[in-house]
């Protein structure tokens, strides 16, 4: 299997604006993902560190969203997703 390298990264608050959903919540949802669902961890100056997601696990996540959302264990949509 041939694997595509990552390209780029995208913080946890950038997720959230882009799903409409609230980052606190989306980050109790991303706990239990690992490195390989998409889900990493990326240190600044400066900084502790933040949660960040690659193209593989926003995908991962969104999908997280819809099966809460679908069990109704969801709060309420900051606004509508891309």
């Amino acid at each position: 299997m041939i694997v595509a390298a990552i390209a780029a990264v995208f913080t946890i608050g950038y997720v959230a604006t882009l799903l409409g959903e609230d980052e606190d919540w989306l980050h109790e949802l991303s706990i239990d993902m690992f490195p390989e669902d998409g889900r990493l961890w990326v240190y600044g100056v400066g900084e502790d560190g933040v949660t960040a997601f690659t193209e593989d696990g926003i995908e991962n996540l969104r999908q997280i969203v819809v099966d809460e959302r679908t069990a109704g264990r969801a709060p309420p949509s900051i606004k509508p997703a891309k």
